[in-house]
């Protein structure tokens, strides 16, 4: 039987995530299927519209048989660690395969761009010439993979990809990855039937209805949704208040301090404070992502990359039978209640969240289960 293996945020889900797990049914009739979904941040450095267990419902409700929690430390993270985290609890699950959106749809072309990005000599002095020349560290990946072959990468969803299929050479998992053509523009605010996140997120902001261009159960999921930039005064309150200890958070480097400290006094807005910080050497993804570190009090100190347990959101029957036939073979904690010991990070993250949302606290969840 094929595992099959999927990440992602579903944020919200929509008639794209719909159609990427239909296309697998599709594909593979007699496959089981795993989801590893970030929880309440993503990898953008946003907030999850929703809560992770109405998600995993969700995900649930459409034919996914088992999901697990990407943590934090792997959630708010560049496009690497947030593959190298997934990969890691994917192949830990016992996949052997991963299904995966992607804008050119060429498996082979990602397959020769992974092993170039690890094996050619010349690739990282490229790169690190294009960063000398002021390029930020995206775009010199793109340009330096240009000039070795010619072409190049730089659309979201083969980005992870390509990132995915790092994790399974550098390790050497016994997983097959394969590629489902997106048709989206991943950049385009506009609101089609399959329309990208970005725009059902940008209309729900404006108030605007978006029930056509989610699915029906997803849409009655969407009644308690929050934004981060309504958390945008208690993070200028936290800023302030530790202005000269701002680099023991996680991201945060020293040379963007003191665009930090000169900024937030006159920034009234977290879209403001981004743009006013903004340089060639950083991304508005990346300095998003430190300030909901800054947010969230997530420092340097209790940060690593170590995968030291896996949690269960939810499974159906299928999910859970397949969960009991793998675990005495894994090594780590799964975990299928709250643990403060593994998942107190989670736990602060959930209620700094529910200052402005009014839902409970991260202990009194259990598993969802869908029979």
């Amino acid at each position: 039987m094929n595992i099959i293996g999927i990440v992602c945020e579903y944020n919200p889900f929509h008639n794209g995530h719909l159609y990427h797990l239909n296309k697998i049914k599709e594909l593979y009739p007699d496959s089981l299927i795993i989801l590893v979904m970030s929880g309440s941040v993503t990898e953008r450095g946003d907030l999850s519209l929703i809560n992770k267990w109405d998600k995993t419902d969700i995900a649930l409700h459409y034919g996914v048989d088992l999901v697990v929690e990407l943590p934090y430390k792997f959630s708010l993270q560049s496009a690497d660690t947030f593959c190298y985290g997934s990969m890691n609890i994917l192949n830990t699950l016992g996949i052997n395969k991963i299904v995966f959106g992607s804008e050119c749809n060429d498996i082979n072309k990602l397959k020769k761009i992974a092993k170039i990005q690890l094996d050619n000599k010349d690739y990282n002095n490229i790169v690190n010439q294009y960063m000398k020349d002021g390029l930020n560290y995206p775009t010199a990946l793109s340009n330096s993979i240009n000039d070795i072959v010619g072409d190049t990468i730089n659309t979201p969803n083969d980005i992870l990809g390509l990132g995915y299929i790092k994790e399974i050479i550098k390790n050497n998992y016994n997983i097959e990855p394969i590629c489902i053509k997106r048709d989206n523009d991943y950049n385009s605010l506009k609101l089609d039937n399959i329309c990208s996140a970005s725009a059902i997120r940008n209309a729900l902001y404006n108030k605007e209805d978006i029930s056509k261009y989610v699915p029906k159960y997803s849409y009655s999921k969407l009644n308690n949704i929050r934004f981060l930039e309504d958390y945008y005064p208690y993070l200028k309150y936290k800023i302030i208040t530790e202005i000269n200890n701002l680099n023991k958070y996680h991201l945060v480097d020293e040379k963007i301090i003191p665009r930090i400290q000169k900024y937030i006094y006159e920034s009234n807005t977290l879209d403001e404070l981004v743009h006013n910080i903004k340089s060639k050497n950083y991304t508005y993804n990346k300095i998003k992502r430190m300030l909901v570190h800054i947010l969230m009090s997530y420092t340097k100190e209790e940060h690593n990359n170590n995968l030291e347990y896996i949690r269960i959101l939810g499974f159906n029957s299928n999910g859970r039978k397949y969960l009991n036939s793998i675990k005495k073979n894994i090594d780590i904690p799964i975990l299928t209640k709250y643990d403060d010991k593994y998942l107190n990070i989670e736990s602060r993250i959930t209620n700094i969240i529910n200052l402005k949302v009014n839902e409970l606290e991260e202990y009194k969840y259990k598993p969802i289960i869908k029979d």
